[in-house]
C-alpha cells in the first residue's frame, strides 16, 4: 500500500479537526467594529451597527449552537443593551482617571490604557455570552488577552467602576464575581484552587466585595473564598480563605541588603 503523501496527511488532519480560521478573523473584525462604533467619533454609528450586525449574522451561521436564526434574533438583545454597556464603560474610564495619578485625560485613558480596553471587550463578550455562542465570546476575550496581557473569562461577573492598573498578567477566572469600585494591579490572579474537568459548572473562583483593592502579584484562589468589602490585599500575597470586610492582608518579606565596603 502506498504511503500517503505529506499533502494527503495534512489534508486528512484538517478534515478531522474541521477548523475554520475565518471564525477567528471575523471575530476580531466584529470586536473592532463594535469598539469603534461605540467609541470613535469618526465612525458613523448607524453604519457601524449595520456592519457589526452583518458580522454577527455571519458568525452565527458558522458556530451557533442553535439554529442560526435563533442567534440572529438575539442580536436585537445585544443591540438594546449597548447603551447600558456605554454607561459601564464611562464609569470605568472615570475610575481610571480618579485612581491613576499618571493619567492626563479621559482621551488618553480610552486610547492608551490596556486595562480599560480589556474591560471594554469583556463587557461586550459578557453580553454576547448570553446568546449561547461560547466560541465567539472566548475568541473575544482571547483577542483582548493577546493585545493587553489581561485574561478575563467572558462568564466572569464584574461590577461597575472597575480599575485594572498596568494590566499585564491579570487573570480572572470563569466563575469569579467582582463587586463595584474594585481596584486591581498587574499580575493579580483570581483563580481556582485546582483544575479538574469534573469541576465544570461549579463555582471555583473567588468572590470579591465592593471597594476592594488588590495589589500587584496577589493570588486569590477558590470558589468559597470571599474578600469582604473595603478589604486591602497586599502585593505578593497568596490567599485561599475568606477575608473579612475592612481587613488588610499583607506579605512580609525578609530582605537583606549588604553594602560593599
Amino acid at each position: 500500500m502506498k504511503e500517503p503523501s505529506v499533502s494527503d496527511q495534512i489534508t486528512s488532519f484538517k478534515e478531522k479537526i474541521s477548523i475554520d480560521f475565518s471564525v477567528k478573523t471575523d471575530t476580531e473584525q466584529f470586536v473592532d467594529t463594535l469598539v469603534h462604533t461605540l467609541l470613535d467619533k469618526y465612525t458613523a454609528t448607524e453604519e457601524g451597527l449595520h456592519s457589526a450586525e452583518a458580522l454577527f449574522v455571519s458568525l452565527a451561521a458558522k458556530v451557533c449552537d442553535h439554529p442560526a436564526q435563533f442567534c440572529v434574533e438575539k442580536w436585537k438583545k445585544v443591540l438594546a443593551e449597548l447603551p447600558s454597556v456605554l454607561g459601564s464603560l464611562e464609569k470605568g474610564a472615570n475610575a481610571f482617571e480618579s485612581c491613576d495619578p499618571a493619567s492626563t485625560s479621559l482621551r488618553e485613558i480610552y486610547l492608551a490604557y490596556p486595562g480599560l480596553y480589556a474591560i471594554v471587550v469583556h463587557r461586550l463578550a459578557h453580553l454576547v455570552q448570553q446568546i449561547v455562542m461560547p466560541l465567539i465570546t472566548r475568541l473575544m476575550s482571547e483577542l483582548a488577552h493577546s493585545r493587553t496581557g489581561v485574561d478575563i473569562h467572558p462568564s466572569a461577573k464584574i461590577g461597575s467602576s472597575f480599575f485594572i492598573d498596568h494590566a499585564t498578567g491579570v487573570v480572572i477566572g470563569e466563575t469569579c464575581e467582582i463587586g463595584d469600585h474594585v481596584r486591581i494591579y498587574q499580575g493579580v490572579t483570581l483563580g481556582a484552587l485546582f483544575v479538574e474537568k469534573q469541576l465544570s459548572g461549579i463555582k471555583r473562583h473567588p468572590s470579591i466585595g465592593n471597594h476592594v483593592t488588590i495589589y500587584a502579584n496577589a493570588t486569590i484562589l477558590g470558589g468559597e473564598t470571599h474578600i469582604g468589602d473595603h478589604a486591602i490585599i497586599g502585593g505578593n500575597t497568596w490567599i485561599t480563605e475568606s477575608v473579612p470586610p475592612h481587613a488588610t492582608v499583607y506579605h512580609k518579606p525578609e530582605i537583606t541588603i549588604k553594602a560593599k565596603r
